[in-house]
């Protein structure tokens, strides 16, 4: 892993996983994405990672008039760096969820590196017969049938269109080992340069757990296969959110928080805001003398185009 001496806090304001019905403070409408997104970065987050909802009842979309609305919303506010997911939700081919990325030629988008069974159908229980929209449970249930796909194809696809047309970079997300391999592969064959910014991704159904024996092999795997060809960053799901990323930035690991990974701050305490979990992981990293980095910052460590050349 290639060094760096300050701490990349991304925050994940909204993702396609949890519902509306989960959180009254998960933000789905624009003007909620925007707020939340500057109030994140103004408490320390460098890259915003963005989901698209339809704003009227929060469900998963790929419009990429959508993410317009995010992205210019939010440079008006701030040169904080975006992260456009590439992830949409079950169902959608790689061209669908590239939509965004083609037309705003973001700094960052995301790269699943391999097919999985993302499971949200475990949260039904939890809230069934709270659900405010109709979607919601339908969705939820989907993900016991419908893997996410991804398969070498698609990144194919996204390594072949992306670079060369826009001038993005990845943030590639690796559920499992299996998934640095693959980035492997691709970083050998010249599809792939580095700085790679790698996301490992602890605590979802369907990928490795959540345990700091993981966190130390992946980035072992990560460092045998790729040296100093990557950066690293680590986020944890649900109640492991802020004892995985802590662990793992004690390893040299930037972080990465948000709504997307986990709805609350401590246990039983919902989080109200973004901003909120990364004022906490901001104050974490701070009281083990670890700094945090600017989105100048991030963008020399991360080799990134800059504003100037982003699409929107």
């Amino acid at each position: 892993m290639a060094g760096s001496s300050k701490v990349i806090i991304t925050c994940a304001l909204t993702g396609s996983g949890h519902t509306p019905s989960m959180s009254p403070y998960l933000p789905y409408t624009v003007q909620q994405v925007v707020d939340q997104g500057v109030a994140a970065a103004e408490a320390g987050a460098a890259v915003l990672h963005l989901h698209a909802r339809d704003p009227r009842d929060g469900s998963p979309t790929a419009d990429p008039a959508v993410f317009a609305e995010y992205a210019r919303g939010i440079r008006q506010r701030s040169d904080v760096v975006i992260s456009i997911s590439t992830g949409g939700g079950t169902g959608m081919t790689v061209e669908e969820r590239l939509q965004g990325v083609l037309k705003l030629k973001p700094e960052l988008c995301t790269l699943n590196l391999g097919t999985m069974n993302y499971g949200s159908f475990p949260m039904i229980d939890r809230y069934k017969g709270t659900f405010r929209y109709g979607w919601e449970e339908p969705y939820l249930e989907s993900t016991r049938a419908e893997p996410f796909v991804s398969t070498y194809a698609d990144i194919e696809y996204m390594l072949k269109v992306v670079g060369p047309e826009t001038g993005t970079r990845f943030e590639a997300e690796a559920y499992d080992v299996s998934h640095l391999y693959t980035l492997a592969y691709y970083l050998e064959k010249g599809m792939v340069r580095p700085p790679v910014f790698i996301q490992t991704i602890f605590g979802t159904m369907g990928g490795i757990g959540p345990d700091v024996d993981h966190i130390v092999h992946m980035k072992r795997t990560a460092d045998r296969l790729l040296g100093d060809a990557y950066q690293w960053s680590t986020l944890g799901a649900g109640r492991y959110q802020m004892g995985i990323v802590t662990a793992a930035a004690i390893m040299g690991s930037h972080v990465r928080v948000g709504l997307e990974d986990s709805l609350y701050l401590g246990k039983g305490q919902l989080a109200e805001s973004n901003a909120d979990q990364v004022r906490k992981i901001r104050g974490i990293l701070e009281a083990l003398s670890l700094e945090t980095a600017t989105p100048a910052e991030a963008r020399q460590v991360l080799g990134l185009k800059g504003l100037d050349n982003v699409g929107y």
